[in-house]
Parts: C-alpha cells; structure tokens; sequence
C-alpha cells in the first residue's frame, strides 16, 4: 500500500497470526465476511512497496465484492461506546473507521501524524466520522505491552494524548520499556500514574488487548495499519485521499439508511 513515495518509508509490518490466533474464526460470519477476511489479507499482502501506485491494490479492494467492496457484516463490528477510551467522535456518527494497529509500526505512525489529523479536522469535528482504534500488537512483547499503556491510558481519559506521544517521529527507536511508557504517560497528562502502572498490568488491559488483536486476524488482517470504513477494507497507510473518498462513499450511503444507534455491540 502507497504511504509516501519516499523510498527511505518505513518498511511494512506484516506477521503471520500463531495457531492460537487463528482460533478467532468466529469473526467470520457467513461467506460474505470469509471474501472481505481474503481480500483484506490480499490487500495487506499485496501492499508492501511504498511507492505503489494508489490505484493498484487499495483500489482493487475498493472495487471487489458485494456494494463495491463494502460488506454488512463488516459494518457491524463497529462498537459504537460512549464510554470507549479508545475512540473519539459521536457514537452516532454515520462512519466509522476502525484502525488495526501496533505502535511500533512505522506505517502506523505515518497515518497517525499525517493522515489521521486531518481526517479529524475534516469529518470527527463534523460530526461525520467516528474513529475507533483496535490494539493488534504484532511484534512481540514490547508491542503488546505498549499495547496494554494506551489502554491504561484510555482508563483515564488520555489515549489519544498517549497515541500521539507514541507515534512521534522517533518514539518507537526508544522502546516500550517500562519506565519509556512511564514517561510516554506522563507526557500524555495521565494524572494517576500509580493507577496507570497497575491498569497496565491487570488482567482487564491484557484481555481488552486479546480482543482486539482476535478481532483483527479473524478478518485476515495480515499486517498494520489495517481499517474498515462502514464496513469497507482498506489496507495500509493509504494516502489521504483514499480515505476522504471511502468516508464520503460511506457517508453518502449512510444518509439513505436510518442512523445507527450508539452502543449498539
């Protein structure tokens, strides 16, 4: 997938799901979902030159299976909290994206500092999209304790001030050791630092992570970044106007349907 035409880019993240992640079949509902997990995981392979053009394999996940590449089933994995720390936006938005992601992913750093602001300047701040990140921790441990910080942050207000520390230029070549993440929060404005230690190392951070990360390699996601958009695959750190096109597809199709309602899973 296209994220810059730099040849210096980042290197693409891509991991193959042990056999205990493959456990999470039960995400594949019907053979609707099973084409969106293939295509998906199509796209998430394919995708792995920088300088790709932005009409190869994102578009041909764009334009592939049933409504032109938007699956209902897909759709419904929005959760649509109000008390989820780790969204922003209305709950009722008309779109949602939700983003699979690590934070030690280069390409998941690029779209949060080039892509993601303005795509909530143009459409959250509208009202229009909501953004809902899914931990899928692929490198090991430092990935998956970095994982289980932001979630500790989000406990407490500050994910999203946390996300951007993170995904600084540079933060991931300093490691997610333990006192790194200290610093990572308290950079954040997590107020309860004591709090933010013990959150991380619960069992409610390591099972919110589990279900996320399921969630992601049941729908084939073969490497980060990874979204849906109203229930539209798309796979890697595509430029930005990939996004605005899916948003304003999903946002035109959603006005001729009922608006969802928040909570909904």
């Amino acid at each position: 997938m296209p994220t810059s035409t730099s040849s210096s880019s980042p290197k693409k993240s891509t991991a193959k799901p042990s056999p205990a992640k493959k456990s999470a079949s039960p995400y594949l509902i019907g053979a609707g979902v099973a084409m969106a997990a293939g295509l998906l995981a199509f796209a998430s392979y394919a995708a792995t030159k920088p300088d790709a053009p932005a009409s190869s394999s994102a578009a041909s996940a764009a334009s592939a299976g049933p409504e032109s590449g938007v699956f209902p089933e897909l759709e419904k994995l929005a959760r649509r909290d109000d008390g989820d720390g780790l969204a922003q936006g209305r709950a009722d938005a008309p779109v949602v994206l939700i983003e699979y992601a690590d934070f030690k992913c280069g390409y998941c750093g690029k779209f949060a500092r080039d892509t993601e602001p303005e795509l909530v300047k143009q459409y959250v701040d509208a009202g229009v999209l909501r953004i809902e990140f899914r931990n899928m921790p692929i490198f090991g441990e430092e990935s998956e304790r970095a994982a289980r910080a932001a979630w500790a942050a989000g406990q407490q207000g500050r994910f999203w001030e946390f996300h951007r520390a993170a995904y600084e230029e540079g933060a991931k070549e300093k490691g997610f050791g333990a006192d790194r993440l200290k610093d990572l929060a308290e950079e954040a404005g997590v107020a309860d630092l004591t709090r933010f230690t013990r959150d991380l190392d619960g069992e409610a951070a390591r099972k919110a992570v589990s279900r996320d990360q399921r969630e992601g390699y049941g729908l084939g996601a073969a490497s980060t970044p990874s979204f849906l958009i109203n229930g539209r695959p798309i796979a890697g750190a595509q430029p930005l106007e990939t996004f605005r096109a899916a948003i304003e597809d999903a946002a035109q199709r959603a006005s001729a349907s009922p608006a969802p309602a928040a909570g909904a899973r």
